[in-house]
């Protein structure tokens, strides 16, 4: 999609809203990290509906604009236009704590480990799902407890592009 910036492969757009279900249901909230197109982050605002908040993150403000554009042309518009879903440029490992907690995080790209940040704007009963690994990634989830705690399990082998700071992104081959 630009700047060394891809869109998760359909299948796997499907399998982490499969996750997320239970996450998204009206009046929820859901945060996307590296919201790139903005396609999932639509999918999330459609679930949530518009008493609920969808929320992307994405660092590259060229693809906040471009997702802002196809949001526009699709039938969650009108969430865009009502502030139900918005999309932020943001360094995603921060997520976007203004609007949390979240019912269910999705995070598009591979950290090296699980952000404490992202854990902490989990609501307790809330699920993330997030590909974990440098060589070899997992895609986890995990779930918050009503007490705080938090566990974690792997769902399948992945391959994502990092997830790393704006210049790292920028600059890479």
């Amino acid at each position: 999609v630009g700047y060394n910036a891809t869109i998760s492969a359909p299948h796997m757009h499907a399998a982490c809203l499969e996750l997320l279900e239970d996450h998204l249901q009206a009046g929820m909230r859901a945060l996307d990290v590296g919201s790139g197109t903005g396609y999932l982050t639509a999918c999330f605002a459609l679930m949530v509906g518009p008493g609920g908040r969808a929320v992307g993150v994405e660092h590259i403000p060229e693809l906040v604009a471009s997702s802002t554009e196809n949001i526009k042309k699709s039938s969650a518009a009108p969430q865009l236009n009502d502030g139900s879903l918005s999309i932020h440029i943001a360094d995603g490992r921060e997520g976007w704590p203004e609007l949390a907690p979240y019912d269910c995080i999705h995070v598009g790209a591979a950290a090296p480990q699980i952000p404490e940040a992202l854990i902490e704007q989990l609501k307790p009963g809330g699920r993330m799902v997030i590909p974990v690994g440098t060589i070899f990634q997992e895609l986890k989830v995990v779930d918050k407890k009503q007490d705080g705690g938090v566990s974690i399990r792997d769902e399948t082998s992945v391959r994502y592009v990092p997830l790393t700071s704006k210049d790292a992104q920028l600059h890479s081959n």
